[in-house]
């Protein structure tokens, strides 16, 4: 008998992931803050995949973060700064067979889990899969990518690689995964916050390429400061590449500013300026950068924290 899948935040990937378990005939669940998400939740039977143009419904199970029946396997698919408190909530549920895929943008967030449930098993996963929600417990599968999974204190892959493999989501089992995690940080750090202060589509930064260059250089000095040359290598070329690849899509940034949602700026942003500032290294543009984000968010009434 399969081990349930439990999925806590009803994002655009937690609902990518659950759909595609559910599809591949895995036991999936998707847990939720309260009472009344249940409710609404069930009202629309289940969650919708929309791939290709094509939508089809799947009515997994919902049960709400409260419930008494033990986690053996929690993917963890809400924002980074809703991370700590969403684990908390079902932490009586989890114990020392448990194990969580922490699939959160940037850094910091992972830690702050690992040290509110110490019996589990953190496992950190980075993502390159393009989803967006076009309603309420709907997805759009808006580009194929891969996601890498590992766990710095356990580097043995977990025999339930097999249940992604089967639902069809490209993965690879990483010894590595902070350079993975670092690397990913500093994409995110050189795409995002642009594109929402010159308010376009990735494509867009085409247009800005030597503003782009200035970041890639301040974060490939700040990753090699921090210990991570791999991560540093070729980091230019790299965000080029996905600037182009993702030419036509709005990053997650610009959808959370567009949809008046709290931004990831202190997993991302604040953590790079923090690490420079901890290693003595300057890094003026990406401390700029940073202003003109929360003084771009302070106009628009968003936190920017």
């Amino acid at each position: 008998m399969s081990t349930t899948w439990h999925v806590l935040g009803a994002g655009s990937l937690g609902t990518l992931w659950a759909t595609r378990l559910a599809r591949a005939g895995l036991p999936v669940r998707l847990v939720l803050r309260n009472e009344a998400r249940l409710q609404a939740y069930r009202s629309v039977g289940g969650l919708t995949l929309v791939e290709q143009g094509q939508a089809q419904c799947y009515p997994v199970p919902g049960e709400t973060a409260d419930s008494s029946e033990p986690i053996k396997r929690l993917l963890l698919a809400c924002k980074a700064y809703d991370a700590e408190a969403a684990v908390a909530s079902v932490a009586h549920r989890l114990d020392a067979e448990s194990e969580l895929i922490l699939l959160q943008n940037g850094l910091g967030s992972q830690d702050a889990v690992a040290n509110c449930v110490p019996q589990a098993r953190c496992i950190s996963a980075s993502s390159t899969e393009g989803a967006f929600r076009d309603g309420d417990w709907r997805v759009v599968f808006a580009g194929h990518g891969y996601t890498w999974l590992g766990d710095p204190a356990h580097p043995v892959a977990p025999f339930w690689l097999d249940d992604l493999a089967a639902a069809g989501i490209p993965h690879e089992w990483s010894a590595d995964i902070l350079t993975r995690l670092w690397r990913k940080l500093a994409l995110n750090c050189a795409i995002n916050p642009l594109t929402v202060l010159h308010h376009c589509k990735n494509g867009g930064l085409q247009e800005h390429h030597c503003e782009v260059a200035t970041l890639c250089a301040e974060l490939t000095d700040l990753l090699e400061r921090c210990g991570q040359p791999a991560a540093a290598e070729d980091l230019q070329p790299e965000v080029e590449r996905v600037i182009q690849a993702t030419a036509a899509n709005y990053s997650s940034m610009y959808q959370d500013v567009a949809n008046r949602r709290r931004t990831e700026i202190s997993y991302l942003l604040d953590y790079a300026c923090k690490v420079a500032q901890r290693h003595e290294l300057s890094v003026p543009h990406l401390e700029q950068l940073r202003q003109r984000l929360i003084a771009h968010l302070d106009n628009l009434g968003l936190p920017s924290d």
